[in-house]
């Protein structure tokens, strides 16, 4: 390996214009860092972690993207294992929004800049596998010596860029070694399974968004057209190229001869400009033929087996999901109010993919039932299982989670014991209040995360498992990982989506939830009503507890009435020593509200306030408008 300094010299004599043995793909990279970054070889460009708010931005952005592409970083990781491969997802700005690696080497890894919220744009660090990708628009690799920067040289950067349905660039897939052998064909292999994997989640993607299209998929073998194909194109009703993956799109672009770069003058033209069909023929290259029979050929004389797929629906409809069309499970968690609706049709898009969900809200606020729900909606066929890290003493938390060998500690069972992460095995595991989980076993299901294996207390061979992971937590989570009392890595690796319940006290379907709570109440064969002035005084209360303190409170409730009707002396205790009705904050407001007539902003001036906050003492004292 050169030495630093000569590895300075050879990039200032690349600058100065002469020849060099480095690939095509290196020396422009130079000359773009020396040329239009203006970056000085000699000048260490370390590695740069954004900040927390910056990069919890860029994940949102690129939400769908890694909900899309997670099971097919887990899988490359799998092939990768044991290598000491770290994966990285960038975005498009080359900031790391997902990343897989062993957490043993996080220290390291963290340093080196292979790790999450690391940014590896051209011009932040120079030439590397990801800013060359984005320039370049190609897969490539960076071996030791390409990197401009003498602190990259002992690394070696594999990476492939993931394209959009139209064209554009979306993230890029970069497989990295801290060290690695000193020659660059050594990393052959990993150049293959990065576009591969880049190929397949470019296929996922098109085909999320195209299910109401035609989709066109090619391959130049009919042995693999069915299970690998090599590129992809989807055709709307009137026969028109709709998207495209990466493959695709240089298929697209020799046909006509035209520029895979220039994606906008591939879409929207006819399929019959590309090849020697239209759209009616497509039903032609559906199963119903043999594989071998499906054979396209393109304007440009190249031939390509082809299988086409049907649209799912032949009407146009909206890409967000209907009330009606949001499972039972999550439409009963909320009626007409916005921001649960929201919520709602946020989930029912997240709920069936293996993206994990972390769900906050305030306690009580009913995140258990979100989970349930959530795990309700996702087509799994495993068990849901439920732990309360809050619940679970500290001495027992990890056998309980991971299970233990025989004889594995004084008191374990004879036979060993299956722990509730094995228990999840192909459902879901919903860890509740995870900000309390101790930090010695965060490392220890961040790598159950990881490598999808779980090795139970006093065992020596790990299992294997596969659970889609929710987690929530009324504490802020990133206030945790600030104060050094939450794993940075497993919070990213938690929230890669978030959903956030809102505050009773905040929802305008008040009525709706105490109206199903005392439903919920009613005895069995029997009837339960709420008389006015008891509903008024609920309407009126803050509900620190949210929805399981009213819970609790018609549970009271319910056990007192006589006759099936709940009044206000059937209600908790403190509920009537604050009753509103001697209350002489209630009695001066109602006296001024009087004497103007019920005009609340005539009552907002005399009183000296502002009209909201007039409205929200009327809402807490139980005032009508």
């Amino acid at each position: 390996m050169l030495s630093p300094v000569d590895h300075i010299r050879e990039i200032e004599r690349v600058g100065a214009g002469a020849d060099s043995d480095r690939d095509a793909t290196v020396v422009q990279s130079w000359l773009r860092c020396i040329r239009d970054h203006r970056l000085d070889p000699a000048q260490a460009c370390e590695a740069y972690i954004v900040p927390d708010g910056r990069l919890r931005e860029h994940r949102q952005q690129s939400e769908d993207l890694i909900a899309i592409a997670r099971s097919g970083l887990e899988g490359l990781y799998r092939h990768i294992a044991g290598q000491n491969y770290v994966l990285l997802l960038a975005d498009r700005q080359g900031v790391t929004v997902d990343f897989l690696g062993d957490p043993q080497w996080n220290g390291q890894l963290r340093k080196a800049g292979l790790y999450l919220g690391a940014e590896w744009s051209e011009a932040r660090a120079g030439t590397c596998a990801v800013g060359a990708c984005i320039e370049q628009g190609e897969a490539l690799t960076i071996h030791q010596t390409d990197h401009f920067d003498n602190t990259h040289t002992p690394l070696s950067c594999t990476a492939a860029p993931i394209y959009r349905a139209d064209g554009e660039l979306a993230a890029v897939l970069d497989i990295s070694l801290l060290s690695s052998p000193l020659q660059k064909t050594s990393q052959r292999l990993a150049l293959h399974l990065v576009s591969a994997t880049a190929r397949r989640i470019e296929l996922a993607h098109l085909m999320a968004q195209a299910r109401h299209d035609w989709v066109l998929r090619f391959a130049r073998s009919p042995e693999f057209l069915d299970v690998d194909p090599e590129a992809a194109v989807s055709v709307d009703a009137s026969g028109r190229i709709r998207g495209m993956t990466h493959g695709g799109a240089r298929i697209l672009a020799a046909a006509a001869g035209g520029d895979w770069r220039r994606p906008d003058r591939l879409i929207g033209r006819p399929l019959s400009d590309y090849f020697t069909m239209d759209v009616d023929d497509l039903p032609e290259l559906t199963r119903r033929r043999p594989t071998h029979d499906r054979l396209l050929v393109a304007r440009d004389g190249n031939s390509l087996f082809a299988h086409a797929i049907e649209p799912q629906h032949k009407v146009a409809r909206s890409l967000l999901p209907r009330r009606d069309e949001i499972p039972a499970p999550l439409r009963a968690l909320g009626g007409a109010d916005p921001a649960m609706e929201a919520l709602q049709v946020r989930a029912a898009k997240l709920a069936p993919k293996p993206v994990p969900i972390l769900i906050q809200g305030e306690t009580g606020t009913g995140k258990e039932f979100l989970a349930r729900a959530l795990h309700d909606g996702s087509g799994l066929s495993g068990p849901y299982v439920a732990v309360n890290c809050a619940a679970i003493p500290e001495t027992l938390i990890e056998s309980e989670l991971f299970g233990h060998a025989p004889g594995a500690f004084t008191g374990a069972a004879a036979g060993g014991r299956k722990g509730l992460i094995e228990a999840a095995d192909g459902g879901t595991l919903f860890l509740d209040e995870i900000g309390d989980m101790p930090l010695v076993l965060q490392a220890r299901l961040l790598r159950v995360l990881a490598e999808k294996e779980v090795t139970p207390v006093g065992a020596t061979r790990p299992r294997p498992v596969t659970v889609r992971i929710l987690s929530a937590s009324h504490r802020d989570l990133a206030e945790l990982v600030a104060a050094g009392r939450f794993r940075a890595d497993l919070y990213y690796r938690l929230n890669a989506a978030t959903l956030t319940l809102p505050p009773l006290r905040a929802r305008r379907d008040f009525d709706w939830v105490l109206d199903r709570l005392i439903e919920r109440h009613r005895p069995k064969g029997g009837a339960l009503a709420l008389s006015a002035p008891a509903r008024d005084l609920l309407r009126g209360h803050d509900w620190p507890g949210n929805i399981r303190e009213l819970d609790n409170a018609m549970s009271v409730a319910a056990a007192l009435c006589e006759g099936g009707r709940i009044e206000v002396a059937d209600l908790p205790e403190h509920f009537h020593r604050s009753a509103p009705a001697s209350d002489p904050r209630r009695q001066a407001l109602e006296a001024v509200l009087r004497d103007c007539r019920g005009n609340v902003s005539e009552a907002a001036r005399r009183l000296g306030l502002d009209r909201t906050t007039v409205h929200r003492q009327m809402k807490r004292l139980g005032l009508g408008v």
